[in-house]
């Protein structure tokens, strides 16, 4: 059961990003989804949950709805200086989001 779900999840978490991408700018919905997602994945790891919902939730849906590939991507778009910006930014929020939510729980 735990493969059906995963893909339902990832599924789902792929949806997410797409229509947050469709209401806001490129590198800012990248933004919202990636820390959005590591706060997730904070939570959810910090809430000692059992393997299959780790992996349903926090791989599943957290690893599609944000997407290391299109930050790559969209870091280079930006440019030298703008790019290294938006990662450290990206980094800095990402991080902090997953360690409050592991603290969260």
């Amino acid at each position: 059961m735990t493969p059906i779900l995963f893909v339902l999840a990832a599924g789902v978490g792929a949806a997410a990003r797409q229509l947050v991408g469709s209401l806001v700018c490129s590198w800012q919905a990248l933004l919202i989804v990636n820390t959005a997602g590591s706060g997730l994945t904070g939570v959810i790891i910090g809430a000692d949950l059992s393997v299959d919902t780790v992996t349903i939730l926090g791989i599943g849906f957290c690893g599609a709805l944000s997407t290391f590939s299109s930050f790559a991507l969209e870091t280079q778009k930006l440019g030298w200086l703008w790019g290294s910006g938006y990662a450290a930014l990206t980094i800095g929020c990402a991080c902090g989001a997953a360690s409050i939510g592991m603290d969260l729980v």
